[in-house]
Formats: structure tokens, C-alpha cells, sequence
């Protein structure tokens, strides 16, 4: 496996220069997977969820997945899902975290008529860091990652602000965020080869680009040990992805939900 670091890629290397300015916090098991040092006991749930989201493809439609979620939290060690982390510590009021995450991403030449004949897009393993900054107005995270599998070459990096509300047994958490992908990234799941052209589908060589992402997760803590989470997402892509001929549609929702249970 190999990283590629590329020059064409300045976002990514602002976003290292960016890592002191955030601080460490810890976020429940619902969320995205963030930094976290603050945890000297060890934590577990197990659970289970399912995601639908719209697809961006032209004539994909929605795609499901359903999956067991298994969570620990420890002093030194974070697991969520596909996404492990390493607790680095903290400086000052900053926390570090190394990242390892599978991603799912991808598709087949079957799955749906604007990609017949295209070649496989795989999914694949990525590293970096995470951190937070947890404060009384917005909790910010940044998440640097690189395509690790040597699949895409990418890079992507995630800001994101977040305000917590509690309310009894429930918690609602609205956020907005920015995901920036760089050019091999996007060239590699929305573009389009040279031997891949055809009819409706012309050559396409994507460009770095961002995503905005907005929504609301709510949090209903049933029992002391059981809780129930929704996501509600809205995802507005950049021009380097709606360009793509692959790509009919300029923004795509989706929801996730489900069950904890924490020991």
C-alpha cells in the first residue's frame, strides 16, 4: 500500500497547519468519528444501523446499506464502525488522533445504465488524523485523510460545526460542513476514460472540488444502556463532481438510524 502526496493539493497541506488550532472533545456514538482524549475509562455499545442515501450517478437511485455497529471507547483507542483511531494525546487545549477507515465508495459497470461499460471503481483503506475543538457556540472538527489502498491516490478533508442541544432523554444536534476532494479523487469516482467514452458520456478528467453538507442528528436515550439515533443529511455537491456526465443531479439527501446498546 502507498500514500501519493501531490503539490496539486494545498488544501490538504493547510489542513496540517490547521490541526494545532483544534482542540480535543468527545462526542457521542452516533456522530462521526472524531478526535477524542479526554475518555480514562473504556466504553463499549453494540447496535445496529442501516443508511439510504441518494445516489449522485445518473439512474443509480438510492443506496441502502445495512450493517451491525459495534463501538469502544477507551483512553487510548477509539473504534466506530469502519473507522479506528489512535489517541495521540493532547498539547495544550488541542487533542491528536491517527485515523485508519475503510470506505465503501465506488461501483460496478451493472449499476445502473450511465456506467455500463465502465471499469470497476473500488473502495478502499484511508489514513490520517482527526481532531477537535469543543466550545460553548460550535464544536469544530477537521478530518484529513489519504486513499492508503492506492485505488484513487486521493486525498479528502472534512470541516465540520456542530452545536449540541439537550432537552430530558433527547439530544439534537444540528451541523454544517465542507468536504473538499482533491482532482485524483474525484478523477477516479466521476471521471471518465478516454477507453470508457461513448455515446452521452464524453471524456471527462475531474478537478478538485467541494461538497457542502448540512443536517440534524437527534439522539433518544431510552434506558441508561439503550439509545436510538436519526441522521438527516443534505448533501450539495461541488462543481468538480456535478460537471461529470456520470452526474444528473447538483445535490442528494440522506438519512441514517439506529440502535445502541451500551455496556
Amino acid at each position: 500500500m502507498s500514500i501519493r502526496f501531490s503539490p496539486r493539493t494545498p488544501l490538504a497541506c493547510a489542513a496540517l497547519l490547521m490541526l494545532p488550532l483544534l482542540a480535543h472533545g468527545q462526542q457521542s456514538a452516533t456522530t462521526e468519528p472524531v478526535a477524542d482524549s479526554s475518555s480514562n475509562t473504556s466504553q463499549w455499545a453494540l447496535g445496529a444501523g442501516v443508511g439510504v442515501e441518494r445516489s449522485p450517478y445518473a439512474g443509480y437511485g438510492n443506496r441502502t446499506r445495512a450493517l451491525p455497529l459495534l463501538m469502544y471507547n477507551g483512553p487510548r483507542f477509539r473504534l466506530l464502525g469502519t473507522t479506528a483511531d489512535l489517541k495521540l494525546g493532547a498539547v495544550g487545549p488541542v487533542g491528536f488522533s491517527l485515523r485508519a477507515q475503510y470506505a465503501d465508495e465506488g461501483y460496478e459497470g451493472s449499476d445502473a445504465p450511465i456506467l455500463n461499460g465502465m471499469e470497476k471503481r473500488k473502495g478502499g483503506f484511508w489514513l490520517g488524523g482527526a481532531a477537535l475543538w469543543r466550545n460553548p457556540y460550535a464544536d469544530l472538527s477537521l478530518e484529513w485523510l489519504a486513499d492508503a489502498s492506492g485505488n484513487s491516490h486521493g486525498q479528502t478533508v472534512k470541516l465540520r460545526a456542530e452545536h449540541r442541544f439537550k432537552s430530558g432523554r433527547f439530544t439534537l444536534v444540528p451541523y454544517l460542513g465542507v468536504n473538499w476532494m482533491s482532482s485524483d479523487y474525484v478523477d477516479y469516482y466521476f471521471g471518465v476514460r478516454s477507453n470508457e467514452v461513448r455515446a452521452g458520456r464524453a471524456f471527462y478528467q475531474g478537478s478538485s472540488t467541494a461538497n457542502l453538507v448540512g443536517g440534524l442528528r437527534t439522539d433518544w436515550q431510552m434506558t441508561s444502556s439503550q439509545s436510538l439515533f436519526l441522521d438527516l443529511r443534505v448533501t450539495r455537491f461541488g462543481s468538480g463532481i456535478t460537471d461529470s456526465p456520470l452526474v444528473d443531479r447538483n445535490s442528494a439527501a440522506g438519512v441514517r438510524a439506529g440502535y445502541l446498546y451500551h455496556f
